[in-house]
C-alpha cells in the first residue's frame, strides 16, 4: 500500500523538475545556434579568418584539458545538489553562487590556457611564420586565433550549464522532499532556472574578456608570464572596484591607484552577480546590455593592442 502511494508522489516529484528541462534545450540550442551562424558568416565575409579559427578550435578541443576540465566540472555539477549547507532552508543559493563560480572559473582557465597554446608556442615553434608564409595578413590570424579560443569556451559553457540548470531544477524538489515540504511544482523549477541564465551570460563575457587579454599577451609573452598575468588581472579585476569603494580608498595615493587600475584593467566586478542571481534578485536586461557592450569595446580594444604587438613582432 505504501509502494502504491508512494509511487505516483514519486512520479509527480520526478516531472516536476524534468518538464522545464525544455527551457535548458532552447537555450543550448540557440547558443550552439548563434555560433554556428556565426562560423557560416565568418566562412563567407573572411574565409581564411574561419580557417584558421576552426583549427584553433579542434587543437583546442582535441587537448586533454578540455576533457579535464568539462569531467570536472560535470562531476561536481552533479555532486553540488546533495551537499549539505547547513544553511537552514537555503541550501539552493549556496548551490547557484558555487555553480556559477565553478562553470567561470573552468573556462577561464580554458580560455586562457588555449590562448596560450595556441598563439605563444606557436610563434616560438615558428608554426606561425609557416602560416605567414601563406597569403595570411597578421590580423587575419589574430582575429581568427581569438575566435577559435572562444569557440571552445562555448561548448563548454553550454554542456555545464545545461546540467547546472539542471541540477538546479532538480534541488528544488530534493530540498523539499528532505524538509518535507509540500511537492514543487514544474512553474518553480523552471522559474530557478530562468533566473540563473543572465549570471551564466555575464560569467561568459567575463571569461571573453580575458581571453582577449590573452591573446593579446600571448602574441609577446610565453605561456607561464600570460597565465601570472591573467591571474593577477583576474584578481585585480575583482578587487580594485572594493578596494576604492572601501575606507581605504579615502587615502589619495590608494584613490588613484585604483582609478588608474579601473582605467586600464577590465573591471570584472561588473560580471560577477553570483550574489545577487543566489539570493534572487533579477538581473535587468538594461544591466546585461550594457556589460555586453563593455565586453564588446574591452575586447575590440584588447585586439588592437594586439595587433599592434604582432605588428612588428619578429617570427624568424
Amino acid at each position: 500500500m505504501q509502494m502504491a502511494l508512494g509511487s505516483p508522489i514519486l512520479l509527480a516529484a520526478t516531472l516536476a523538475w524534468l518538464k522545464p528541462l525544455w527551457v535548458v534545450a532552447l537555450a543550448a540550442g540557440l547558443a550552439m545556434g548563434a555560433m554556428l551562424v556565426i562560423f557560416v558568416g565568418l566562412r563567407v565575409l573572411t574565409p581564411k579568418v574561419a580557417a584558421i579559427a576552426r583549427t584553433t578550435a579542434k587543437e583546442a578541443l582535441s587537448q586533454p584539458l578540455f576533457y579535464v576540465l568539462l569531467a570536472i566540472g560535470i562531476f561536481v555539477l552533479l555532486i553540488f545538489p546533495f551537499v549539505p549547507y547547513n544553511t537552514f532552508g537555503e541550501d539552493i543559493k549556496m548551490l547557484k553562487a558555487e555553480g556559477l563560480t565553478l562553470i567561470k572559473i573552468l573556462a577561464i582557465i580554458l580560455a586562457v590556457w588555449t590562448a596560450s597554446v595556441s598563439i605563444s608556442e606557436e610563434i616560438e615553434g615558428r608554426t606561425a611564420l609557416t602560416l605567414l608564409s601563406k597569403p595570411i595578413g597578421r590580423r587575419q590570424l589574430i582575429l581568427g586565433k581569438f575566435l577559435g579560443v572562444i569557440a571552445p569556451v562555448v561548448i563548454l559553457f553550454v554542456i555545464l550549464g545545461a546540467i547546472f540548470l539542471s541540477s538546479v531544477s532538480y534541488k528544488v524538489v530534493y530540498d523539499a522532499r528532505e524538509s518535507s515540504l509540500p511537492e514543487p511544482e514544474a512553474a518553480q523549477c523552471q522559474e530557478e532556472m530562468i533566473k540563473i541564465m543572465p549570471g551564466l551570460a555575464l560569467s561568459f563575457m567575463e571569461a571573453v574578456t580575458l581571453a582577449s587579454i590573452s591573446v593579446a599577451i600571448s602574441t609577446r609573452l610565453p605561456m607561464l608570464a600570460n597565465l601570472v598575468i591573467c591571474v593577477s588581472i583576474y584578481v585585480l579585476g575583482h578587487l580594485v572596484p572594493v578596494l576604492v569603494s572601501s575606507t581605504l580608498g579615502e587615502f589619495q595615493i590608494v584613490a588613484f591607484v585604483g582609478t588608474f587600475l579601473a582605467a586600464v584593467l577590465p573591471v570584472l566586478d561588473s560580471f560577477s552577480v553570483e550574489t545577487a542571481i543566489s539570493t534572487g534578485q533579477e538581473v535587468p536586461l538594461v544591466y546585461l546590455a550594457a556589460t555586453a557592450a563593455y565586453c564588446a569595446l574591452y575586447c575590440l580594444a584588447a585586439m588592437f593592442l594586439a595587433l599592434l604587438l604582432f605588428e612588428d613582432r619578429d617570427l624568424a
